[in-house]
């Protein structure tokens, strides 16, 4: 028995040993891209690049600003004060006083990250600014104008995850949401998760569509397989449903200009639960069915995408 439990911890004191190696390794690759805002105590991490009427991008699910600094903010910039965000635990930004850790399974709240972007926005003198969120982000997009309605433009929603879903999440967002599967299986995958696998989960993403050259040079998946963040990813995610099952009473009231878009290939959100619903339950909104495209639209046709933005911008008599 003795031997047994020394054993066990020997092989948990080599995991975590080589997940922090892969930490550092991926952190050192990855510098930090901008600059960090204080929001409360919760430090933010964001870029800030271009003139023009502000926009704010937010990131999905395992994602970071990263996701839009490989092609989405160069083709913005030109017009647009482009302000791209890392969300509270994701890239680099920190997870706020009483979230994160092994044993913490408690979730920030849709309101609670659109609060600290908030912040963060503000404090680098953003106004009235569009919004635009991918996936999990678009959910948090929705609580910044539900939260905000005379501080928000206008809304660009990208296969945004917005309305309760049937059923449940796959088991992985499951087990690595409880307690013990932060503090024993998320070790494991940040320790040795190879190569090959991240890349087959990135054709996953972008299918039927491919990840365009560089991109995973850029992003960087790395970081997203750290601890803290797998963490808090799962954690968000996870906790996600009840959220949107009481933002949807709240659509109607919104009073804005709202441009989504949505792939009709998307097996990831797909659009007939998520912005179909959503076309219906804001007035107003423009719905945009990219055929053919799956979850990352702003990869897949970038150029629909800044259409969109810009057609939003008009609306809200920004251009």
């Amino acid at each position: 028995m003795v031997v047994a439990l020394l054993i066990a911890l020997a092989l948990f004191a080599v995991v975590q040993w080589r997940a922090a190696e892969r930490e550092i390794t991926a952190e050192e690759t990855y510098p930090a891209a901008g600059q960090y805002i204080d929001v409360d105590g919760t430090r933010i991490h964001l870029t800030v690049t271009g003139q023009g009427p502000d926009i704010v991008l937010i990131h999905g699910a395992s994602g970071s600003l990263r996701d839009f600094t490989f092609d989405v903010v160069s083709r913005l910039e030109g017009d647009y004060r482009v302000i791209a965000v890392d969300r509270p635990g994701m890239g680099r930004s920190d997870r706020p006083e009483g979230y994160g850790g092994a044993w913490n399974t408690a979730a920030e709240p849709p309101a609670l990250q659109a609060d600290l972007l908030q912040g963060a926005a503000n404090a680098v003198g953003a106004e009235n600014p569009i919004v635009l969120g991918h996936s999990y982000g678009g959910a948090i997009a929705l609580s910044w104008a539900l939260t905000r309605p005379d501080d928000t433009a206008a809304l660009v929603l990208l296969a945004a995850a917005s309305n309760p879903w049937p059923g449940e999440l796959g088991p992985l967002y499951r087990i690595n949401a409880s307690p013990a599967g932060s503090a024993l299986v998320i070790p494991l995958i940040t320790a040795f998760t190879p190569e090959s696998y991240i890349r087959d989960i990135v054709d996953t993403i972008f299918a039927p569509q491919h990840a365009p050259d560089g991109y995973l040079d850029h992003f960087g998946p790395e970081m997203t397989l750290r601890r803290g963040t797998m963490r808090a990813n799962a954690q968000q995610v996870n906790s996600l449903k009840p959220y949107v099952t009481e933002m949807k009473d709240r659509y109607p009231g919104l009073d804005l200009p709202v441009e989504i878009l949505h792939g009709t290939e998307d097996d990831t959100v797909p659009m007939d639960i998520h912005s179909e619903p959503l076309s219906r339950q804001i007035p107003g909104a423009v719905l945009t069915r990219m055929e053919g495209v799956g979850h990352m639209p702003h990869h897949a046709d970038p150029d629909a995408v800044v259409d969109a933005i810009n057609r939003a911008a008009a609306r809200a008599g920004l251009r």
